[in-house]
C-alpha cells in the first residue's frame, strides 16, 4: 500500500470514528429524517391582531409582515438581505416587512457554520464527504446553535427563510381559493394580494386568519428567473437609524436603575488576583461596590468597580490598589512563541490535510524554491469595546448584549447565575463591530457575576480600550514553510507547504463547552490545503502547537494569513519560472473556469498601473466565494501606499449587490489595517499593545479607492462578510516586490 493511501484511510478512520458509538448513531438516529426548520418547537403566542403563519412569519391586520431574525446585525447587512428572501417568496413589498429577534429554538440554528467546518477539499467528492456533510448537517439541526459567523447568514437562511415565505404564500392562496370555491392553480400573488384569473382579488391581511387551517400539498420555491427582488440593489434598512443615532448598540441600553462597572484584569496571561484593597476606593464619588469576578470566565481573573456612572467606575478601577500573581506564563514572549513554532515544525510531520499526485517527483526538477513566512497575533479591535448589561433578580437573568451567539450567551448566563436557561431573557443589540470577538461569552459571564451582587439592579459592564486590547482572543501567530520544485519548462512538479500555529477551535471548545478539541482543526490550514491551483504534486500539512495565548476566530480566520503565505509564494514561483504572475496563475487554473473568470475580470478592470506605481495580484477562495484583487501600490517616503484596489467576487447569486460591494470595501480596509500595521506582541507574559496609538488601523486618508465587480451567477449564495479580507495582504506584498525587488515574508509589511 502506498503511503498516501495509508494516510487517507487513517484520515477516514479519524473522521468516521465518532459516528458509530455502539452503532446507534448510524443505524438509529442516522437514518431518521433531519429535523424540520419551519415550525417552532414551542409555538409562541401571537400578539393581538397578528397571525402566526409559521415559525418564521406572522402577519398583522394591516398586512405588515414580521419575520423572526436569528442573525445579529454587525454591519454585514443581514437586516436587509434576509427580509429580502422572505419578501421575495411571500410576494410582499420589502417596505412591509419588519424584523424581530428570534426566540431560542432549533429551527433557527445555523447549519452552514458547522457543515462548512469540515476539512474537505472543495474539489473533492465521494461518499465520505457527502456522508460527513449529511451527519454534520443533521447534528446541526439537533443542536440548533444560533450563531452569526463564518459568512453563513445568507447561505444558511437561503432555503429555510425562502421556504417560510413560500409556505405562507401557499397557505394564503389556498385560503383564497377555498373562499372563492376555485382552483389554487388559477390564482397568483402580487404585492401582498391573491388574484384570481377572473379578476377577483383578496389582500393577504384579509386571508391570514383563514389561512391557518390550510395545509398546501406542495410548496414551490421560485426559480432565479422568477425573482423580482432578490438580485436587485436595495438600500440598507439599518442605515437611517445608524446615521440619526437612534440605533441601539450594547452601550446604549439604559434599563431603569442601571449601575455601571469598569474592570481591571490580570495584566499577564494566566495571572490571578493576589490581594486588593476595596476600602481605598469606596469613598470615591459614585462608587457602590468592588467585585472579584475571577473564575466567571475561563482564564480571566480580575475585579470590577461598580458605580453610578461609568466614568466614576473607571476612575475608581484605575485607583484600586491590586496585587497580582503573574501566573505560570510570566516568561512568555512573542520570540518564545515563534521559537516553539520553529521547533515543532522541524520535528513534527503534522496532519496532512491534502495530498495529490506522486509524492516525490524530484527527478523531473531542476530548480528548488524555498521560503518561510510569518504572521503575528492580531486583536479584533472592534470600534465598540466589549460590553454587556445584565440584571439578576428574583431568580431570573436579563441580558442586553451585542452577541454573535444568542444560545451560548443564554447558557453562559444561566451557568453563572445557577439557574435554568428558561430563566434567562436575552435582548440582542446592534453590534459595533464583531469580527469574531462577539462569538465569545466572557463578557457575559463577567456581567452576570457582577450583577449577581448588585441587589437586583442592572449593571452595564464596559471594558476600556486598554482592557479590550490586552485581553482579546487573538488570531494565532503562524509560521509557514514552502518547498517547490520546477522543471526545465518552469512547471511546478512538486509543491509542499507545512504550517504551524495554535488551533483556535480546540481552545474555543474548551472555553465554551468545557472539553478540549482533538484532531484536525480546519481553521489552521484553510486557505492553504483547499486552494484551486493544479500542481502535479502537492502536499499541505499543519502542526498544531498548543499555546497559553488565548486564541479566537478573527475575520476570515485561517484564510487571513494562509492567503498571504500562499499567494505570495505563488508569485515567487512565477518569478522563479520567468513567467508573468497572472499568466502563471492562469496556467494552473485550466480545470477551474470560475476562478479563471474572476481573475480575468479583476485584471481586466484594473487596467494598467499609474506612473511610479505597480499592480500586485492575488486570487483566493474562502467561505465558498472566489475573490481576485489587484492592488495599485506606490512607495512614498519609504512607506507603502495603496491607492486603488480592484476586486472581483463570485459569491453565487448576489441577493443584494449593494451589500456585497460594501462588504468587499469593508474587508479590504480591515485586511489592509492588518497588512500594514497589525501586530500584537507579548513580553514577560503581557500583551504590549493597549490602544490605537500602538495598534493603528487604517485612517480615512490612507483608505484606497475600491472598485468591485460582482460576477453573475445563479448558484446558491456563498459567504460575503469575510472573503474580501484574505487577498489584500498578498496583493500589496506582490506589488511591493515589483517596486522594490524586496520579498516581504512577514506581516505586517514593512520596508525597514
Amino acid at each position: 500500500m502506498r503511503s498516501t493511501e495509508a494516510k487517507r484511510k487513517s484520515r477516514r478512520r479519524f473522521l468516521l470514528g465518532g459516528l458509530g458509538v455502539a452503532g446507534a448513531l448510524v443505524v438509529g438516529w442516522g437514518i431518521m429524517p433531519p429535523r424540520q426548520r419551519l415550525q417552532l418547537s414551542t409555538p409562541l403566542p401571537a400578539k393581538e391582531g397578528e397571525i402566526m403563519l409559521n415559525g418564521w412569519i406572522r402577519m398583522a391586520r394591516d398586512g405588515i409582515v414580521t419575520i423572526a431574525m436569528p442573525q445579529c446585525e454587525m454591519g454585514q447587512g443581514v437586516f436587509t438581505a434576509l427580509p429580502m428572501l422572505v419578501a421575495e417568496e411571500l410576494d410582499v413589498p420589502l417596505e412591509r416587512v419588519r424584523i424581530q429577534q428570534a426566540p431560542i429554538d432549533r429551527i433557527f440554528g445555523n447549519m452552514a457554520v458547522l457543515t462548512d467546518s469540515l476539512p474537505f477539499h472543495p474539489d473533492g467528492a465521494g461518499t465520505l464527504k457527502e456522508t460527513m456533510r449529511w451527519f454534520t448537517g443533521k447534528a446541526a439541526r439537533e443542536l440548533g446553535l444560533m450563531i452569526t459567523g463564518g459568512s453563513t447568514s445568507v447561505k444558511d437562511a437561503w432555503i429555510p427563510m425562502r421556504e417560510a415565505g413560500a409556505a405562507a404564500r401557499a397557505m394564503l392562496v389556498a385560503a383564497a381559493a377555498a373562499e372563492w370555491n376555485a382552483d389554487s392553480a388559477d390564482c397568483r400573488t402580487e404585492a401582498g394580494t391573491v388574484l384570481h384569473a377572473d379578476g377577483r382579488r383578496a389582500a393577504y391581511a384579509d386571508l391570514a386568519e383563514k389561512a391557518l387551517g390550510s395545509r398546501p400539498a406542495v410548496i414551490r420555491l421560485k426559480s432565479p428567473e422568477q425573482f423580482k427582488l432578490i438580485g436587485t440593489p436595495q438600500l440598507r434598512r439599518d442605515s437611517i437609524a445608524k446615521v440619526n443615532g437612534t440605533a441601539a448598540f450594547g452601550m446604549d441600553v439604559r434599563p431603569p436603575g442601571m449601575l455601571h462597572a469598569a474592570v481591571r484584569m490580570a495584566p499577564t496571561i494566566g495571572g490571578t488576583v493576589r490581594a486588593f484593597n476595596a476600602d481605598a476606593v469606596r469613598g470615591m464619588p459614585g462608587v457602590v461596590s468592588v467585585v472579584d469576578f475571577s473564575g466567571a470566565a475561563a482564564g480571566m481573573a480580575g475585579l470590577a468597580v461598580v458605580a453610578k456612572t461609568w466614568w466614576q467606575a473607571r476612575q475608581a478601577a484605575i485607583a484600586l490598589p491590586v496585587e497580582w500573581n503573574p501566573g505560570p506564563h510570566a516568561g512568555l514572549s512573542t520570540a518564545s512563541v515563534f521559537r516553539e513554532l520553529e521547533a515543532r515544525i522541524n520535528a513534527d510531520s503534522g496532519y496532512v490535510y491534502h495530498e495529490a499526485g506522486e509524492p516525490d517527483p524530484m527527478k523531473a526538477g531542476v530548480k528548488t524554491v524555498e521560503a518561510e513566512y510569518r504572521a503575528p497575533f492580531l486583536a479584533h479591535a472592534a470600534m465598540e469595546p466589549v460590553n454587556c448589561t445584565a440584571q439578576v433578580k428574583d431568580g431570573k437573568v436579563t441580558l442586553w448584549v451585542p452577541t454573535q451567539v444568542p444560545s451560548l450567551a443564554i447558557n453562559a448566563a444561566a451557568r453563572i447565575a445557577k439557574t435554568d436557561a428558561a430563566n434567562v431573557e436575552l435582548h440582542v443589540t446592534y453590534i459595533g463591530g464583531g469580527f469574531g470577538r462577539r462569538l465569545e461569552t466572557d463578557m457575559i459571564a463577567q456581567a452576570v457575576a457582577i450583577a449577581a451582587q448588585a441587589n437586583g439592579l442592572p449593571v452595564q459592564v464596559i471594558w476600556s480600550r486598554e482592557e479590550d486590547m490586552m485581553h482579546d482572543m487573538y488570531r494565532p501567530a503562524a509560521l509557514a514553510r514552502f518547498t517547490a520544485v520546477l522543471d526545465r519548462a518552469g512547471r511546478v512538479v512538486s509543491y509542499r507547504n507545512k504550517l504551524a500555529s495554535g488551533a483556535i477551535t480546540h481552545q474555543v471548545l474548551a472555553r465554551t463547552l468545557g472539553f478540549t478539541g482533538i484532531g484536525p482543526d480546519k481553521t489552521t490550514a484553510e486557505g492553504a490545503f483547499d486552494m484551486p491551483y493544479e500542481f502535479i504534486h502537492q502536499s499541505i500539512a499543519h502542526v498544531a502547537v498548543p499555546t497559553p495565548v488565548p486564541l479566537g476566530y478573527w475575520r476570515s480566520v485561517g484564510h487571513s494569513h494562509n492567503a498571504f503565505f500562499k499567494e505570495s509564494f505563488i508569485d515567487e514561483l512565477a518569478h522563479a519560472a520567468g513567467r508573468n504572475e497572472v499568466e502563471f496563475r492562469r496556467s494552473l487554473l485550466q480545470r477551474h473556469p470560475q476562478h479563471l473568470a474572476v481573475l480575468d475580470a479583476a485584471v481586466r478592470q484594473a487596467g494598467h498601473a499609474g506612473q511610479g506605481r505597480a499592480h500586485g495580484v492575488a486570487l483566493h477562495q474562502s467561505f465558498g466565494s472566489i475573490v481576485a484583487q489587484v492592488a495599485e501600490v506606490s512607495i512614498e517616503d519609504n512607506e507603502i501606499r495603496v491607492h486603488k484596489v480592484t476586486c472581483a467576487i463570485d459569491c453565487g447569486l448576489a441577493v443584494n449587490p449593494n451589500i456585497i460591494a460594501q462588504q468587499m470595501e469593508s474587508g479590504i480596509v480591515f485586511g489592509l489595517s492588518a497588512a500594514l500595521f497589525g501586530e500584537v506582541t507579548i513580553e514577560e507574559g503581557r500583551v504590549r499593545q493597549q490602544n490605537f496609538h500602538d495598534y493603528p488601523v487604517l485612517r480615512m486618508n490612507q483608505a484606497p479607492e475600491v472598485h468591485t465587480i460582482v460576477m453573475k451567477s445563479a448558484a446558491p449564495p456563498e459567504g460575503v462578510g469575510e472573503p474580501g479580507t484574505p487577498p489584500i495582504a498578498p496583493a500589496v506584498a506582490n506589488a511591493v516586490f515589483k517596486l522594490t525587488g524586496k520579498r516581504l515574508r512577514s506581516l505586517p509589511l514593512r520596508l525597514a
